[in-house]
């Protein structure tokens, strides 16, 4: 049990399962096949746990540095080798399963993989840092809809959506890390702009994902929907709140994940 709820630490399980469930309901929202979907969940499941293994075996010697007691490598309680093992593992399974989906969706599942993969590798310390998450995210509409019986690309708007949200999320994502990133040499370009800078960003890209996915579906708007944009706006608020106090509190990520989180959900009703 201990070795099992290291590896779900070391997977980084908040996205893990965030971005699986993001692409499983797009896929069921395509109208895919049950069995599609939930090889589709696999594939995804399978390679966000490859993207995360690999996050912290690069990361281990930075972790230690930084005295990340959060993190199973750099405590020692879980060894290079065993989390090698199911990276490989997970690789295999991620590579399998896209490729039951057919070669386009395989090829978008895998552009997925291999963007997390490339940031992990080094981009993640450039100004280049937000284009992995870009691609990764603009991406996977295409999963969804490249895996239908007749494959056809997605909505333009629905890949801009897309990698609207990805880039909000790396803005969010490291704003609680900063300080201790650039103090082991990471430097991304939210590090390279600032807290104050990278939390507004983080804000405005995730719900700018939300208003154009609202405007691109609702046509008329339904009930739901209209509940889901004053949800967003209601996140919008409460980030903006929070960002005057503390533009590196955890709270402008969970804001803009919620935001983000309602963007898939519009895309998702229309």
């Amino acid at each position: 049990m201990s070795l099992l709820r290291g590896l779900a630490l070391s997977c980084h399980p908040l996205p893990t399962v965030a971005v699986t469930a993001m692409a499983t309901a797009l896929v069921i929202a395509a109208d895919n096949s049950p069995r599609v979907c939930v090889i589709a969940a696999v594939a995804v499941f399978a390679g966000q746990l490859t993207i995360g293994w690999s996050n912290d075996l690069v990361d281990v010697e930075r972790d230690v540095v930084a005295g990340r007691s959060d993190k199973p490598l750099a405590t020692g309680q879980l060894s290079r080798q065993v989390v090698t093992r199911a990276l490989a593992s997970a690789l295999v399974v991620t590579l399998i399963a896209s490729l039951l989906l057919g070669w386009r969706a395989a090829a978008a599942q895998l552009t997925v993989v291999a963007s997390g993969l490339t940031y992990n590798l080094g981009v993640k310390s450039t100004m280049w840092s937000v284009v992995p998450y870009a691609i990764a995210f603009g991406t996977l509409p295409a999963v969804a809809t490249l895996a239908l019986p007749e494959p056809v690309w997605p909505a333009w708007w629905a890949t801009i959506s897309g990698a609207l949200i990805g880039v909000a999320a790396h803005f969010g994502n490291v704003l609680p890390d900063l300080a201790e990133d650039r103090q082991t040499g990471v430097r991304g370009l939210p590090h390279r702009l600032g807290s104050t800078f990278s939390a507004v960003a983080a804000t405005a890209l995730s719900s700018g994902a939300a208003g154009l996915s609202f405007v691109a579906v609702a046509h008329p708007a339904s009930p739901l929907q209209w509940v889901l944009l004053a949800g967003a706006g209601g996140s919008l608020l409460w980030a903006l709140l929070v960002l005057r106090r503390n533009p590196r509190s955890e709270a402008v990520f969970v804001a803009t994940m919620v935001i983000a989180a309602v963007a898939i959900a519009l895309l998702v009703t229309g």
